[in-house]
């Protein structure tokens, strides 16, 4: 999971509301090699509607998971 922004500035996750099914996302390793994934849905949904057997069930192959919650940021309670 990561953030679009913080209280210092955008986030790792600043540009994810661009993304399209079709496009690559690189993923380099701790070893140095990389991985390409590409993205085949953009989903949005309510925090009481998570779809948590969906994103967090077994799957048949290797795939990345970019979740982030949206809204402002709130700095009173950072988040």
């Amino acid at each position: 999971m990561g953030h679009v922004d913080s209280l210092t500035g955008p986030g790792g996750y600043d540009r994810q509301s661009e993304l399209r099914p079709g496009d690559p996302v690189y993923v380099w390793r701790a070893d140095g090699t990389m991985v390409q994934f590409r993205v085949t849905a953009v989903q949005t949904h309510l925090r009481d509607q998570f779809p948590t057997e969906a994103v967090y069930g077994p799957v048949p192959e290797a795939e990345l998971r970019l979740i982030t919650c949206g809204g402002a940021f709130d700095a009173a309670t950072g988040h």
